[in-house]
């Protein structure tokens, strides 16, 4: 179903792709869209358990998107690095395949998102204000993963 990856000898072990996802801070989800036009957009994620997480509004384009159709494709990728002597970026990316639901569980939707915060916020209080302020506004998003490939690409 998944095409095998053109430049496999570039690829990344499951575990480089696995840090690759714990580390990078944001990622670009895309879905199909509207009028046969894909959307893709910047997304804060988590990565846990071998899923990705994600949280939104309660309604909008991408939850329209996704009842109509719960596949997505998400790729994320690091800062990279330069080898000594060489001008050219070294990166890390990750690609995944997978399908979007809603956690439907509130304490589970509440569990992620908390664990979410955690990974962007300074301080733990400040996640927890939040958390009280504002997750009835919020809708928790799980990309179960289908397909992944990563692969460590030099710039040059």
């Amino acid at each position: 179903m998944f095409r095998p990856m053109r430049r496999f000898k570039q690829g990344l072990s499951r575990g480089e792709c696995d840090q690759v996802l714990r580390e990078a801070p944001r990622g670009v989800l895309a879905v199909h869209g509207e009028d046969g036009y894909p959307y893709a957009f910047p997304m804060d994620f988590l990565y846990l358990d071998g899923k990705l997480y994600f949280h939104c509004a309660q309604e909008g384009h991408k939850l329209d998107a996704l009842a109509a159709d719960e596949r997505a494709c998400f790729c994320v990728m690091d800062q990279g690095f330069r080898r000594e002597g060489e001008w050219a970026l070294n990166i890390k990316s990750v690609v995944l395949f997978g399908r979007v639901r809603a956690v439907e569980d509130p304490r589970r939707a509440r569990e992620v998102l908390r664990l979410l915060g955690l990974k962007y916020y300074p301080t733990t209080e400040g996640v927890d204000r939040e958390l009280e302020r504002d997750f009835h506004r919020v809708r928790m998003l799980e990309l179960t993963v289908d397909h992944m490939t990563g692969k460590l690409v030099n710039e040059s």
